[in-house]
């Protein structure tokens, strides 16, 4: 593929956008602040294809941060959202098209036994908190150093020197009353679970992590941490809450609790659910749930919650992953993936050049290092500048991933074995020229 040099009309709208956007832009990891350079402009997209305002063509590994698992203008979602929007696009009241996409879910998620849909990753992951210190009365809750649970002020802290820091904004505009009430652990390292249960064990509402954490490069979780933690939350009478709105519907069909055999008492999803519409959820234990109004006395509303359109994108979706049997094909693909990192990269691996981590259809490559990081701090230390450098050549040579090097990779079902080839040939590439 030759390389790709016209990003004209890209910076000229670029250009115009920052006159009315704050950076230019509705979300700030579209920015290209992290890599470098100039945002791409896109226009349209077609199976595993992104184009963008310069007609430039890429094979694309973002999948819109991850709901297009079935790439771009798949045939399914276009005729269920074209026939939906002949009929409506809101009612703001009950539509049987909620109904059938929550039995779904339920019906791939043992344990979802009631939940609601809502608008976005983070009025889920707020809301499970509330449903969560509503059931137990108690108002104090654990996140993890790098984990992300949307934009909520309360999820705006960041951990400090110690094993838990308790209250640090990371972020103006929010107040420590806000977020005093919000403890920080280290990811993977059960010596902080133990310090913050220790001191605040009786006050502990809810513990909420990504089961895998995909806002910072891939980090798994080390082998016995989900039970470890379920173990622990069951003991203090906390709530578990699974952040699955990346993970849910791609890591398997049962999401990571299915994969990992630890089942929480909260889940939260986003992005697959609705088909790349926005859409989210939140939902399991009916105890917990019925908490919620009009039931209960925690309020949670909103007027475009189960959205038709998003609905029915999120039920055809999930139909057309059982229909191909995606996962099958999804974990093909990311086989052949990890056997071409070993079979190109392995001198640069035992030079400490880079690290490859997958799990199913999340992939990342790390930089600098050749061991697979445990939590954040192991993140940050990593060469974000040499992967700045890979990632524009993989703009340069038409490969499309998310703009930083804390962000992951994601398989969709129309990825084909030589686009592979061309993303690790060009890894292969700059380290050669690193040497």
């Amino acid at each position: 593929m030759p390389k790709i040099r016209n990003f004209e009309k890209s910076i000229e709208i670029m250009e115009r956008s920052r006159k009315v956007f704050p950076g230019g832009v509705n979300s700030p990891v579209r920015s290209f602040r992290s890599v470098g350079g100039s945002p791409i402009v896109f226009s349209h997209g077609m199976g595993k294809n992104l184009f963008d305002v310069d007609g430039n063509r890429y094979v694309d590994f973002c999948s819109s941060w991850g709901p297009l698992i079935l790439g771009y203008s798949h045939p399914s979602l276009i005729s269920a959202m074209q026939e939906q929007l002949q009929k409506a696009v809101t009612f703001g009241a009950p539509s049987d098209l909620e109904v059938r996409l929550a039995e779904k879910v339920q019906n791939w998620i043992p344990g979802i036994e009631m939940m609601r849909f809502v608008s976005s990753g983070t009025e889920a992951t707020m809301s499970a908190v509330r449903a969560a210190r509503a059931v137990t009365k108690r108002n104090k809750f654990v996140k993890f150093e790098g984990c992300y649970h949307g934009h909520a002020d309360q999820f705006l802290v960041k951990a400090g020197s110690g094993l838990a820091t308790l209250g640090n904004t990371s972020s103006a505009g929010v107040p420590s009353g806000t977020t005093q009430d919000t403890l920080t652990a280290i990811y993977n390292s059960e010596e902080s679970i133990h310090e913050i249960f220790c001191q605040y064990g009786n006050d502990i509402a809810a513990v909420i992590i990504e089961p895998v954490a995909a806002n910072m490069g891939l980090v798994l979780p080390k082998p016995g941490y989900l039970e470890f933690l379920r173990k622990v939350t069951k003991e203090n009478g906390t709530v578990l809450i699974f952040d699955e709105v990346m993970t849910g519907f791609r890591l398997s069909k049962g999401g990571a609790a299915s994969y990992f055999q630890v089942q929480p008492d909260l889940w939260t999803f986003g992005k697959i659910i609705g088909g790349g519409i926005p859409a989210a959820a939140y939902g399991g234990k009916k105890e917990i749930m019925q908490m919620i109004s009009p039931l209960g006395d925690a309020y949670q509303a909103g007027t475009l919650s189960g959205n038709p359109l998003a609905m029915v994108a999120g039920y055809a979706t999930l139909s057309e992953i059982e229909n191909q049997n995606a996962f099958e094909k999804l974990e093909s693909l990311g086989k052949y993936l990890d056997s071409l990192v070993q079979k190109e990269l392995t001198p640069f691996i035992e030079k400490s050049k880079v690290c490859f981590v997958r799990i199913e259809s999340f992939f990342c490559f790390f930089f600098g290092t050749n061991r697979a990081p445990n939590n954040f701090d192991e993140v940050s230390k990593t060469d974000m500048k040499l992967f700045n450098k890979v990632y524009h050549e993989w703009i340069q040579n038409g490969i499309y991933l998310g703009p930083s090097g804390y962000e992951v990779g994601f398989l969709s079902a129309c990825i084909e074995y030589e686009d592979l080839d061309l993303m690790v040939s060009i890894v292969k590439n700059v380290l050669n020229t690193e040497d």
